[in-house]
């Protein structure tokens, strides 16, 4: 008897177990998308999910127009960024935010909302906002069939992030701090002290002929790289400040030794800057 009372008991055990425990996996409606993109020096890392059209009517029905969309499915579209960034001209300081919209015919509002911890919109408080931006509604004669949020136009020192559903969307524009931080490095790293490393010398060269700060400085840092430890790729960039600081033949001298270091270690690339480098000097 006893023995029958504990088979029972392991069945009524093993059947709870399976109702918690089962579940049937099938593809999600609006299934969830992380997305890491580095911005300048700033890590923006995305979460949302995205639905799709479906045969449904969007913008004015399924979104209705002037009022608060959580910019995706499920739980709220959210941005995290690692530093402070500017958004369409507003400060935002480093860390998680959820994006919030009230799409229109002409014109979108942009919420960044301090709660990220709703579902959906249920819930939103205008008290949460970090801030809000009104931006122009995008029209496409393409329909996107999945939203999604794209970076876009990126730069050294920001990126435009487009959302796009149906035939319609908005965009804004995210800039970073990076020349402080770039310069105060150098100033540290090279100015202040002398490094060990020469490709700390051939990285403050090149940012400073990439950002038109003093050449003559980018050569003296480009040529103790050269010296001390000579590359194809240090070399070139010698040509390049050469070049600019109207020192063709120095440059002429540089391109043709960095073309031949390229040809030596089988790079076809800087074998072609250095022709094309070569052809603007003459």
């Amino acid at each position: 008897m006893k023995t029958k009372y504990f088979i029972l008991l392991a069945v009524a055990f093993m059947i709870a177990a399976f109702g918690v425990n089962a579940q049937i996996q099938m593809p999600q409606a609006s299934p969830p998308s992380k997305v890491t993109q580095l911005v300048g020096l700033t890590q923006v890392s995305l979460e949302y999910s995205r639905p799709s059209v479906r045969g449904r009517k969007i913008f004015g029905e399924l979104v209705p127009f002037g009022e608060v969309w959580r910019t995706g499915a499920n739980s709220a579209t959210t941005f995290e960024f690692s530093t402070d960034v500017m958004i369409e001209g507003n400060p935002l300081s480093a860390g998680k935010y959820a994006l919030y919209s009230i799409p229109g015919k002409s014109t979108w509002t942009l919420i960044f909302s301090k709660n990220t911890g709703l579902w959906g919109a249920i819930g939103y408080d205008s008290k949460d906002d970090a801030f809000r931006v009104q931006v122009p509604a995008l029209k496409s004669k393409i329909s996107v069939e999945t939203f999604q949020v794209d970076f876009t136009d990126i730069t050294d020192t920001g990126s435009t992030v487009r959302l796009s559903w149906e035939k319609s969307g908005a965009e804004f524009r995210i800039e970073t701090e990076v020349d402080p931080i770039v310069m105060k490095q150098i100033e540290e790293q090279v100015i202040q002290k002398t490094p060990s490393n020469p490709g700390i010398y051939f990285q403050a060269a090149t940012y400073y002929f990439n950002t038109n700060k003093d050449l003559q400085k980018a050569l003296e840092w480009v040529t103790k790289s050269v010296e001390a430890d000579p590359k194809y790729w240090t070399v070139h960039l010698k040509a390049k400040i050469e070049q600019k600081l109207g020192l063709n033949e120095a440059a002429l001298k540089s391109a043709q030794t960095s073309m031949d270091m390229a040809k030596k270690e089988n790079n076809p690339d800087y074998v072609g800057l250095n022709e094309r480098l070569i052809k603007s000097i003459k």
